[in-house]
Parts: C-alpha cells; sequence; structure tokens
C-alpha cells in the first residue's frame, strides 16, 4: 500500500512498478482521486488497486492486512491518526514523521505498550542511536550524543550573523535554505540553520530510547559521518559512521533486525576511513542557536509544550522563508508562543488536546506575525 501527498504522477509511477504487491494507493486531496484512477489507466492499469484519497485513504494504507511495516512520513499532526490505526492494528512502525512523538508522545508511547509494537527510527540521527544499541543491554546506556552538521551558518561567529541579519537580512534569508551537506526540503534546511531541527531531534530522542534530557548532548560534526553515538556505562562510546545518505537509514527502519545487502554502488560507494581522512567535532553555540535551548526547555517541560514548539517553529519557519520576519524572528516567535501557552499547558494531554494546542500555536504565530506586518505599515 502507498500513500502520498500531491505528486500524482510519481505515485502512480511507483504503484504500476509494484504492481503485483500494492493493493492500496491513496492521495492526500480526496478531490484527486479520479485523476490518479486516470494515470493508473493511462500506464495499463486498470484494475487490481483500489485508489482512495484524504484521511480515509490515508488510515486504509496505514492498516492495510497484508503490509508488515508501515512507513510513518506525513508532515505534521496529519501523521499522527494513521500511526494510531497503525499501531492498534499492531504493525511495525518505521518512524519518519517528527510530530509522531514530539507532539504525541504522551499518547503514542503508551498504545506501543499496550500493543506490544516497536517502532524503529528512519531519520539518520535515530536510526544511528537504534543501530548503536543493538550491542548494549538494557540499562547499559549513559548518554546519548546526537551530531548535527551546523546548518548553513556554523562558520559564522554569532556577531557576524547578528549583523548580518540587521544589514543585509535577504542574505540571510537565502543561506538560510542552503545545506552545506544534504539535499532536503526548504523547511527542514531552515530547521537545520536554527538548529531546531536538532532540538527535536533531543525530544524524539528522549522519546525513543527513554533518555533523560541531561544525558542527551548535541555535538557539532561538520562532516556528517557520525550520525549519532551512545555512551555506556563502561565509558565506551558506539557510533553509526557512513556517508550522507538518507537512504540508508530508512532502508535500515525497514529491515530491521536485519540488514540488507547491496551491491557496491548502490548507494554511493563504502565508506573509506583512510579517504576520509579527519572529522572534527565542537560545541553548539548557544547564543547562535537559541532554538536548542528552547527544545530543551520545552521537552524538560513535557505534556503539550512539545507539541506547542514544534507548531510554532513550523509556522515561524514558513514565514520566514515567505519574508513575514528575519531569521532572529524564529526563535523569537517560537519562545513567546511557548511563554503564552504555559498558562493553558496540560501535563499529560489525551489526542484531542495535543491537536488542539496545535493548531492554536500555528494561530498565535500567524497573529503575531500580522501584528509585526500591520506595526511596520503603520511606520511606514
Amino acid at each position: 500500500a502507498l500513500s502520498a501527498g500531491g505528486n500524482l504522477d510519481l505515485l502512480a509511477d511507483q504503484a504500476v512498478e509494484f504492481k503485483d504487491t500494492v493493493k492500496v494507493i491513496s492521495c492526500g486531496d480526496e478531490s484527486k482521486v479520479s485523476e490518479l484512477k486516470d494515470k493508473l489507466v493511462e500506464r495499463g492499469v486498470s484494475s487490481g488497486i483500489e485508489v482512495m484519497g484524504g484521511a480515509e485513504g490515508v488510515n486504509a494504507v496505514a492498516t492495510e492486512d497484508e503490509a508488515g511495516v508501515v512507513v510513518t512520513g506525513i508532515v505534521g499532526c496529519a501523521g499522527l491518526l494513521p500511526t494510531i490505526e497503525a499501531i492498534k492494528k499492531k504493525k511495525r512502525i518505521a518512524l519518519a514523521n517528527k510530530e509522531t512523538l514530539i507532539a504525541g508522545g504522551p499518547v503514542i508511547l503508551p498504545l506501543l505498550e499496550e500493543y506490544g509494537v516497536t517502532m524503529t527510527p528512519a531519520d539518520s540521527e535515530h536510526s544511528a542511536i537504534f543501530q548503536a544499541l543493538q550491542g548494549v543491554p538494557p540499562g547499559g546506556m549513559r548518554k546519548v550524543v546526537l551530531t548535527a552538521s551546523g546548518g548553513a551558518f556554523r562558520d559564522i561567529e554569532a556577531a557576524e550573523l547578528a549583523r548580518r541579519c540587521k544589514e543585509d537580512p535577504e542574505w540571510v534569508r537565502a543561506k538560510a535554505t542552503t545545506h552545506p551537506n544534504w539535499d532536503m526540503g526548504a523547511k527542514i534546511t531552515v530547521d537545520s540553520a536554527t538548529m531546531m531541527n536538532k532540538g527535536l531531534e533531543v525530544i524524539e530522542a528522549h522519546y525513543l530510547f527513554g533518555a533523560d534530557y541531561d544525558d542527551i548532548d548535541v555535538v557539532i560534526h561538520p562532516q556528517s559521518i557520525i550520525h549519532s553515538a551512545v555512551e555506556t556505562m563502561d565509558n565506551s562510546m558506539i557510533a553509526q559512521l557512513g556517508w550522507p545518505d538518507m537512504r540508508l537509514p530508512i532502508l535500515y527502519s525497514i529491515a530491521w533486525p536485519h540488514r540488507i545487502a547491496m551491491p557496491t554502488g548502490q548507494f554511493e560507494r563504502p565508506l573509506n576511513l583512510v579517504e576520509l581522512g579527519s572529522m572534527t567535532f565542537k560545541a553548539p553555540d548557544t547564543d547562535k542557536y537559541p532554538c536548542i535551548q528552547l527544545a530543551y526547555d520545552a521537552g524538560r517541560i513535557g505534556g503539550t509544550m512539545t507539541g506547542c514548539l514544534n507548531a510554532a517553529n513550523e509556522e515561524a519557519n514558513e514565514l520566514f522563508r515567505g519574508g513575514a520576519f528575519n531569521y532572529e524572528g524564529i526563535a523569537k516567535v517560537v519562545e513567546e508562543t511557548m511563554n503564552a501557552h504555559k498558562k493553558d499547558m496540560s501535563g499529560n494531554p489525551d489526542l484531542e488536546s495535543i491537536l488542539e494546542v496545535d493548531q492554536w500555536a500555528r494561530r498565535y504565530v500567524r497573529e503575531v506575525a500580522k501584528k509585526a506586518a500591520e506595526k511596520v505599515l503603520v511606520a511606514f
């Protein structure tokens, strides 16, 4: 079973390629179902695959009887409901959706335990930790070390970045949407520049591996070869190394507990330590990356605060890319939203509360941006 957002051509191509095993496909927009059916017919498939759309279609894909593993990659809290349905059907979850745990952790973790379901991470950092822990007995982990590329501004001092934000905000905007190591979408590239992505990964690591926030470190590693590491009780450190290629952690999340042998060259080339030569590491500058601390703060508060952080960041990130405010405004508006949420925060939320806070935080950020724009117009 396959689901997708709006890329109907690619979805149809994949459905045809795997037509012997694909029973159901779904697109994000219910009104596009007829168009998707037509695209299958154009490719020579007129029967044997059920075509659906919207939330009903996604849930059908997530609960398809013959599927043993469900890869959850829907952006935002829209991925929560199909993940919950898949867990209830006792499907193993290959997690590629941050919101599932960052916002939904208080609901998802009890469900995983209740239904005896394993969740395997599909992003590179948590996959690295998961792989490292395969050789560590229960109670043997002391600390999690999340590595980070440092994003677009890793080689720029905090004072210089602040100056650039004031004098040339459009240069900063363009720079923030270009990643030095990974080929990713615009949103995650900006999250990498602010290092909010690493802050969100700290929260995920807490939920996935039961690590206390005091036992989760972030280290900048510009080469992106060590994807993360685990410190054990005997002072050893176990790390996972590989080229920065997202296909590898996705493959492992699906194949676990096995490793699928691939011919040389399938994923670039094998890692060559001699060719690599050296690797470097440094601590992140908290003045330059305030979003990291915001994520730690939200995680320690817990409850609906982590979902508030995530939703506020998503909206702030989008508004920044659209020119609504400058780079420094991302962290400021996220912090303001978190402070506004404190009085209404739920420490042990249900799914309804989580979804309500997600929508509230998004509205709050948009209102802040609207008021800021009105002030500029009045001043002008």
